[in-house]
């Protein structure tokens, strides 16, 4: 989120979920009862203990996310993320993406419900992590740079 925006996150937390809220850039945030503002934290530690994430669909956040096995409510903001939102979406572990200047309170608690109620957002993420840590990158980069160097 774009910095000096935590009052408005703050209110958009406040979208009738329990949440643990890395704020980053925004600032500082409000918080309540069912918001725990927190600092820096390993995403690959927070991530599997959650029942979704809600992010802007940065490349780094969204490879946690998958690797993870958490279903994902995109919020893009700006230059690649609308295309790596669609793309989890189309995969199947995302309800359609909430662009950015469409954020409100409602449009956020919508999104999420949506998330966390079809099953099958979780199971497209359980398969998605399950593939990405059996799958050997590496191997495959190197049989095309292999064919690639021959021609």
């Amino acid at each position: 989120m774009a910095s000096s925006q935590g009052d408005r996150f703050g209110e958009l937390v406040a979208a009738g979920v329990r949440a643990v809220v890395a704020a980053g850039w925004a600032g500082p945030i409000a918080v309540g009862d069912d918001v725990l503002a927190i600092g820096d934290l390993p995403h690959d530690w927070l991530f599997p203990r959650t029942a979704a994430v809600v992010h802007r669909a940065g490349a780094g956040t969204t490879a946690a996310g998958l690797r993870a096995g958490v279903p994902a409510v995109p919020v893009p903001v700006m230059a690649d993320q609308p295309f790596r939102a669609a793309r989890l979406h189309r995969i199947g572990v995302a309800p359609r993406p909430l662009p950015f200047h469409e954020l409100t309170a409602e449009a956020l608690a919508e999104a999420i419900t949506a998330c966390v109620a079809d099953p099958a957002h979780r199971r497209q993420a359980v398969e998605r992590a399950r593939r990405i840590a059996t799958e050997d990158g590496t191997a495959a980069l190197l049989a095309r740079i292999d064919v690639a160097s021959d021609g």
